[in-house]
């Protein structure tokens, strides 16, 4: 059975294979380990081998971890990403507790972020989640409508607008998952130009299965759980 530093370490070494393939530096691509339905032992084993960026997909399982870490004199200091959905009556619990979330794709969801992010913490870093393929039960905004998204979003003084955030549906071959991703890739360059915003910077798109094709079309941030922790057991 290979370890979770073995694991790490195949990850590391793909993204950095990928980026060499396309002429990219490595540090131009952020690993987020997703750390999902796994326990604070396990991040805590992932982070004593250098990984300081963690995902959580579910909000409250999320924050029993960021406090039981933060509490631990030996795990250095993590930071922490809400990559899944956002109800209103969690975002009190992920303004005061999460460092970046991906997955705005409302207007009411970032307000309420912006007016419960405490004052004593830095701006809440955030992408907007687009629907760049059209699925039609995913979540996330219209590539049609994201600007006028994020020109709201960029107004509000608690929060840091740093780009986009995509989840395709599984595309079949390297050359499809690139051209999918290539979409998103060409809404982020045209958004970063009339935002004209210097921290909008990160195309947060790339999982385990994709993450060449996503660094090939110029992500610079993927999200790798299973690669990392294994594979998952839901609780039915």
């Amino acid at each position: 059975m290979t370890s979770l530093s073995d694991n790490l370490h195949t990850v590391q070494t793909r993204i950095a294979t990928a980026c060499v393939a396309c002429d990219r530096h490595p540090d131009s691509v952020k690993l987020l380990a997703v750390s999902k339905t796994f326990s604070a032992d396990d991040v805590r084993a992932v982070a004593t081998c250098g990984q300081r960026d963690f995902g959580e997909n579910y909000i409250q399982e999320g924050v029993d971890k960021i406090v039981a870490l933060r509490a631990d004199p030996h795990v250095p200091a993590l930071v922490w990403h809400c990559i899944g959905p956002i109800q209103s009556n969690k975002t009190k619990l992920v303004a005061e507790h999460f460092d970046w979330v991906h997955t705005i794709d409302r207007l009411k969801i970032a307000q309420r972020l912006n007016d419960q992010r405490p004052v004593h913490l830095p701006p809440l870093q955030v992408c907007l989640q687009v629907n760049i393929d059209g699925g039609g039960t995913k979540s996330g905004v219209a590539p049609a409508d994201v600007l006028t998204l994020a020109l709201d979003v960029a107004k509000l003084p608690r929060l840091s607008l740093r780009g986009l955030m995509t989840i395709p549906d599984p595309a079949d071959g390297f050359e499809a998952q690139v051209a999918v991703h290539n979409k998103a890739r060409a809404l982020f360059d045209e958004m970063k130009v009339v935002l004209n915003l210097p921290q909008f910077d990160t195309l947060s798109m790339g999982m385990t299965s994709d993450l060449e094709a996503a660094i090939h079309a110029g992500s610079t941030m993927v999200r790798v759980g299973t690669a990392i922790f294994g594979g998952r057991t839901y609780s039915v």
